[in-house]
């Protein structure tokens, strides 16, 4: 098994990954795609059944969406960060997320009508980006996705995986929502490393959460960026494992 070196946009300011991994990978090579794909109708009634009551939350980022409701999400793991209090309302998709220990994230992710997420990278080459298609309104070249130079469209039931360090953008010119669920899922090579890889993400993460508000952080030398983030990174893993062991979320 080829073995990438391990990058993260957070210590890259380029944001250009510049790996040899192909853009897509095939479904089928997964053992959870198709216990997903078995349970479609059932994942897809326990969301329509949440959101009679609940609505989904605002991506915090709100500067990588053309709209300002174009994006929004409802996490049961974001990160090894698991949000129990969500999973009560999804059995189904708990119990299969439960069973695959490689899935580091796990949400369903809303893009509205008319609306796009814009050109940008994943934190980190480590995991592979997994869309389930639950509704698509329509095809290309009206709603899909594009990493590098190679467009996809989604379709229900289905999944489409990909190098999320790669820059990629999706896409909704449609007038109906887009709906999926979206996982990372460790990639094999890099399973030992899995507590590390997830506290520096989070880190990452905080940092940008953080810029939205402050702006003079995207303003910070990479010298400064990498210095604080090696303090930081104990910090996201204690603050992980608090909050899994007092059920925060």
């Amino acid at each position: 098994m080829l073995v990438h070196k391990i990058w993260f946009s957070l210590f890259d300011f380029s944001f250009d990954y510049k790996g040899s991994e192909e853009a897509f990978q095939t479904p089928s090579n997964f053992p959870w795609a198709k216990e997903f794909e078995e349970n479609y109708e059932g994942i897809y009634l326990e969301l329509q059944h949440y959101l009679a009551s609940n609505a989904p939350k605002p991506y915090f980022k709100s500067s990588m969406v053309d709209t300002s409701k174009g994006y929004r999400t409802i996490s049961l793991r974001w990160w090894d960060v698991e949000f129990r209090k969500n999973r009560k309302y999804f059995p189904i998709t708990s119990a299969i997320m439960l069973k695959y220990p490689e899935i580091t994230t796990l949400s369903f992710n809303f893009l509205g009508a008319d609306s796009k997420i814009v050109p940008h990278c994943g934190d980190t080459n480590s995991v592979y980006r997994c869309h389930f298609g639950l509704k698509v309104p329509a095809g290309l070249p009206l709603c899909g996705i594009k990493v590098k130079d190679q467009e996809r469209r989604w379709e229900q039931g289905k999944w489409l995986v990909f190098m999320d360090a790669f820059v990629h953008e999706t896409f909704n010119t449609t007038q109906e929502e887009r709906i999926i669920l979206l996982m990372d899922v460790i990639r094999p090579e890099y399973i030992a490393k899995r507590t590390w890889i997830t506290s520096v993400v989070l880190t990452s993460l905080f940092l940008q959460k953080r810029a939205t508000i402050f702006t003079f952080i995207y303003k910070w030398p990479q010298w400064l960026v990498n210095g604080i983030s090696i303090l930081l990174i104990p910090f996201s893993y204690l603050t992980r494992k608090l909050a899994n062991l007092f059920r925060i979320y």
